[in-house]
């Protein structure tokens, strides 16, 4: 018997599960897929955020800043990789002035004192890439960037080691209450009993909790492309770059990410299904749009070196949904889309609350060690005249070089198999270590990845094993997204052409 089971192991169940593991507590964690982190955490803009783009009458809008200042102290217990590098929100006219002021009230009203309003000279002086046509920027300070599914391992890696359970492949499809607790069935005909139970389940948000308790809202795939650059690219933008956001989303974004590729996106499509594919078109739009923000040189489609999709889980409600239920020790929460990162500390605390306002008692544990040991750490490239002869080195040593584009260690992937969360597929071993998301993407560095794989854990690592989260998706290469860059460009040269004959 559980005295906890946290439905789902992506940033929101993760920060409830390390935030409870602080007690004596009998932790569960479930999640259907082979890792963690594989949902909306995984792919994402990887922003903390200002705290400014909320209202202070939504929730998210209220715990945004308070969860952003505490990813300092979280990044130095935890070693996932946080850059405190700033935002700007840009606006390009006087209309766009007057929705960065009311961007600029909500921050206050949520409670940041870091923030300006800025004219063009202030705004080239840290940014000195920007566009010309940029007139003004609200400027927060505080703002940044993370690795979101390396923050997410942290998380799930430092609750494990304080004694919480992590259970994979386990769909939940029934949940019934029996007497003081909850049985809780998964799709392989197991069960686990715990006292309470919390929905973090993302996009199965509504479904799950419909499967116990009275549910009055609805959760829909909202899905977002974006485009990634090799490494390096990221050093051509210090802060990170948005246009004045529309109802749906922040604005295409250019942003270096924590280990410094270019990031362009995302746009935002409602989906009546579950779509993880990218699509030429989308990204085109996406690359085009991302260029009003930045001088002419500034983004180059050659440097292109993946596309991916994530799905927020929107909510009817519009907004987070953190909340009790009809249904006594059954806690939601769901409909975490952006700024869901930068509120999971806050979503934790709050989940806590509720948890003890219900009845779970919380006695500190003495024990509990808030400290993780990271696997890796950023770091530029070394010249690659200087470590070619370890590529070659034999099986088993150390200091061999398995992945050359990210420089990763055979030592490095050992580490990462030996931690206290299963890696069961090369993509864990990827996201852990970055083996395969250099400028090949994996085509070197596979093979010799599974070789670590296969001797490391003693038994035969299937190819059909990895890469599940990517059967069957579409993903757009760089010859495919050209032509429609042309085009998109060639459309956007003729209206300014009018626009100046006018």
């Amino acid at each position: 018997m559980f005295d906890c089971l946290i439905i789902g192991a992506g940033v929101t169940g993760a920060s409830i599960a390390r935030r409870l593991s602080r007690y004596k507590l009998k932790i569960a964690i479930l999640d259907k897929a082979n890792d963690v982190s594989m949902g909306a955490s995984k792919a994402n803009s990887a922003i903390i955020h200002g705290g400014y783009a909320e209202c202070h009458e939504e929730l998210r809008g209220r715990i945004c800043y308070p969860g952003r200042i505490q990813f300092d102290k979280l990044d130095e217990e935890l070693n996932f990789g946080f850059l405190k590098n700033g935002s700007l929100v840009l606006g390009f006219d006087d209309e766009d002035l007057k929705a960065l002021k009311k961007l600029y009230k909500m921050g206050e009203e949520n409670g940041l004192d870091d923030m300006k309003i800025l004219e063009q000279d202030q705004i080239r002086e840290i940014e000195p890439n920007v566009s010309d046509e940029v007139k003004y920027a609200l400027y927060c300070k505080g703002a940044g960037v993370v690795s979101p599914y390396e923050y997410v391992i942290a998380l799930c890696e430092n609750a494990v080691d304080n004694g919480a359970k992590l259970f994979l492949y386990k769909k939940v499809v029934g949940i019934e209450k029996k007497d003081d607790h909850f049985i809780v069935k998964t799709e392989d005909n197991d069960s686990f009993e715990a006292r309470f139970v919390v929905n973090a389940s993302g996009l199965d948000g509504a479904n799950i909790s419909k499967m116990i308790t009275k549910t009055d809202f609805t959760i829909h795939p909202r899905s977002g492309e974006y485009l990634l650059m090799q490494k390096g690219t990221g050093s051509k933008v210090k802060n990170v770059l948005f246009q004045t956001p529309t109802p749906k989303t922040k604005g295409i974004l250019v942003t270096r990410t924590y280990h410094n590729n270019m990031l362009l996106g995302p746009d935002a499509i409602d989906e009546e299904e579950i779509d993880k594919g990218t699509h030429e078109q989308r990204l085109a739009e996406i690359y085009t749009q991302a260029q009003k923000s930045v001088k002419e040189d500034v983004i180059d489609i050659k440097q292109f070196i993946r596309s991916f999709a994530g799905l927020r889980p929107a909510s009817s409600t519009g907004d987070f949904i953190i909340e009790k239920t009809e249904t006594k020790g059954f806690i939601n929460a769901v409909g975490i889309q952006s700024p869901g990162i930068t509120s999971s500390p806050e979503i934790a605390k709050i989940v806590e609350v509720l948890l003890k306002e219900e009845g779970l008692e919380l006695n500190e544990d003495p024990d509990y060690n808030p400290y993780r040991k990271p696997i890796i750490k950023y770091k530029e490239l070394e010249d690659f005249n200087k470590i070619k002869d370890k590529i070659d080195l034999p099986l088993g040593n150390d200091e061999r070089i398995v992945c050359r584009c990210e420089q990763v260690s055979e030592k490095t992937i050992r580490d990462a198999i030996n931690r206290s969360l299963p890696t069961n597929t090369f993509d864990s071993i990827k996201r852990r270590t970055r083996c395969g998301m250099g400028f090949c993407q994996g085509s070197f560095c596979r093979k010799r990845v599974i070789e670590v794989m296969e001797d490391e854990m003693g038994r035969s690592v299937k190819d059909d094993s990895f890469d599940t989260e990517h059967s069957g998706v579409n993903r757009v290469v760089k010859k495919d997204i050209i032509p429609y860059i042309k085009e998109y460009k060639k459309e956007h040269e003729e209206e300014t052409s009018v626009k100046e004959d006018d």
